[in-house]
């Protein structure tokens, strides 16, 4: 590749960097939209000798504030890496870079991805970016919902037709909703099989399971169940140095949150149905561990089972799943 470009990506805006063969750089701001998206491949192309086949983007993964763009380079053919921000963190401490900046970020970005060669992103079939879509407007309408019955508890005698109308309507949606979910599942073969395994686990049910589907994706796309949780933000934060420093600290603030966010209650529900969660729960609890603490191990230990099911391609096995690492 002739360029490398980094993009530091919030929620509202991509800050670009493109750096050329000569190791001069070229800068600017595009809003984290869909114009913003093909107003940045615009830019690329007349910018980049030989146009945007020739450049290899790298961003950090932000959760989902990085998707839009990193399907939008995917689907015009560029090369696209979406990095782990602490590996970006430490090549960022090496070169001893002072500004902490959005455009400093995006050329730290551009000369890691220069350095280090990233691996390419593996975008989402099309199948799973509409099981994606589908599943955040699911929660939205669920989220809407229930403020319009929190608020029916509360309201005036004038307005509970109103809200009773609007709660009507929206679980009218839910409904229609949930049930292209499950159609853009049976539809997809793929999608299917990973349905039925995912399923026979004890403590998941057919919500979670869109979810998982939705936000994993292609299981083999992971290396490990290490290398899923830390992507789901339920990989411990430890800080150990000698004798003086031995702190923990939750989990990495890092990741995909919604992921993270989809396992809180289908743990709570395994640790008294499901038995070896239940098991590793108890354990836990014996020892002394504070109650948040067992509860994101024992969502660490449900999501190592959930891809030790997707990779083995067989269904859940108390027995094989006890010597799953969580």
């Amino acid at each position: 590749m002739n360029s490398q470009v980094g993009v530091d990506v919030s929620k509202a805006k991509l800050d670009a960097a493109l750096l050329n063969e000569q190791g001069k750089y070229r800068t600017k701001v595009f809003a984290n939209t869909a114009g913003g998206c093909a107003a940045l491949l615009d830019w690329l192309a007349a910018h980049v000798a030989g146009g945007i086949s020739q450049v290899h983007v790298c961003m950090e993964a932000t959760g989902t504030y990085h998707e839009l763009l990193a399907l939008a380079l995917h689907d015009r053919g560029v090369l696209v890496s979406v990095a782990n921000p602490m590996k970006v963190k430490r090549f960022i401490e090496v070169e001893g870079t002072r500004n902490k900046t959005d455009s400093a970020d995006a050329r730290s970005l551009a000369r890691f991805c220069r350095m280090t060669r990233p691996e390419a992103w593996e975008a989402p079939s099309k199948a799973v970016r509409e099981l994606q879509a589908l599943v955040a407007r699911l929660d939205t309408l669920q989220q809407m919902r229930q403020s319009e019955l929190n608020r029916l508890d509360v309201a005036h005698g004038a307005v509970q037709a109103s809200l009773q109308e609007m709660i009507e309507v929206l679980t009218k949606s839910i409904e229609e909703v949930q049930r292209r979910i499950r159609r853009t599942i049976d539809d997809d073969p793929d999608l299917q099989r990973r349905d039925g395994l995912l399923q026979s686990i004890p403590g998941i049910g057919e919500r979670t399971v869109a979810q998982l589907l939705a936000y994993i994706g292609r299981p083999e796309r992971f290396k490990s169940a290490k290398a899923l949780a830390a992507y789901a933000s339920v990989s411990p934060l430890i800080r150990q140095s000698g004798t003086s420093l031995n702190k923990h600290h939750g989990t990495h603030a890092q990741g995909h949150r919604e992921l993270k966010k989809a396992l809180y209650f289908p743990a709570m529900t395994a640790s008294r149905f499901n038995p070896v969660i239940k098991a590793f729960s108890q354990r836990l609890k014996a020892q002394n561990k504070p109650n948040k603490v067992v509860l994101v191990a024992c969502m660490h230990k449900l999501l190592a089972i959930a891809f030790g099911v997707l990779r083995s391609g067989k269904p859940f096995d108390p027995s094989l799943a006890c010597s799953a690492r969580a």
